[in-house]
């Protein structure tokens, strides 16, 4: 995952955008969707956040807060299989969580040769599949688990 800018031209900003790196949050966030993350929000359990990994502070990494445990938080991937969690590293200070994840953004498949156009009714399917909130809550996982088919 790219490095963090935190500030531009000396003020602080509230809203970025960055691209997801890996697959320890899936089925939340896929390697290259684009998130919203906010700093400086107040995160709780259940919220995913981007943080500065504990043994590697130049490595930024999304995991969902598991919960609050003595010396700051718990956090885990929704991909267990991925790794690279409190598993691994423990408890992450506080000051480490840099910013809150609001919304994903899915990338579109690129376009073959020879296909031409998209129709609209293809890009609006697209548009409506592809912007989503990243939710809260002990269940995880981003608002699109209720456009699932089942």
């Amino acid at each position: 995952m790219p490095e963090a800018i935190e500030e531009v031209r000396g003020t602080k900003v509230p809203f970025q955008i960055i691209e997801v790196d890996g697959p320890s949050m899936v089925p939340t966030l896929y390697h290259g969707d684009w998130m919203l993350v906010q700093h400086g929000a107040r995160v709780r359990p259940g919220d995913v956040v981007v943080l500065r990994h504990p043994f590697q502070q130049d490595l930024l990494v999304v995991k969902r807060i598991a919960e609050r445990r003595e010396g700051g938080w718990w956090v885990l991937g929704d991909n267990p299989g991925a790794g690279g969690d409190s598993t691994v590293y423990g408890v992450v200070p506080d000051e480490l969580v840099l910013a809150k994840v609001r919304g994903r953004l899915r990338r579109r498949k690129p376009w073959t040769q020879g296909e031409g156009q998209r129709s609209v009714t293809a890009v609006l399917s697209w548009a409506f599949g592809a912007v989503r909130p990243v939710l809260s809550g002990r269940s995880g996982r981003s608002a699109s688990k209720r456009f699932r088919a089942r």
